[in-house]
């Protein structure tokens, strides 16, 4: 195990990032059953020829500032938004 998050959508983020440093990752519900949907921590595994790799990439991650976050998300195209709005239409 690499870590434990407090939901599904955190350990999806968690195996997202992981991904994008080539290392595969699954999370599975730590507490609970069914009846607590995307709630619930999880634990995040990998494989242990990765842990020591997987536990450096989620390392520096912590290190990036609340600022440095706030400036990413800024940055970020707004996926929900729509690309045409304020174009004219035919």
């Amino acid at each position: 195990m690499v870590t434990s998050v407090s939901s599904e959508p955190e350990a999806a983020l968690v195996s997202t990032r992981l991904s994008e440093a080539g290392i595969q990752a699954i999370s599975q519900r730590s507490i609970g059953g069914p009846e607590w949907g995307v709630s619930g921590a999880r634990d995040v595994y990998v494989d242990e020829q990765d842990l020591v790799r997987a536990r450096e990439v989620l390392k520096a991650d912590e290190d990036v500032s609340e600022d440095e976050l706030a400036d990413l998300s800024e940055a970020a195209p707004d996926p929900l938004k729509d690309p045409n709005e304020g174009k004219p239409t035919r």
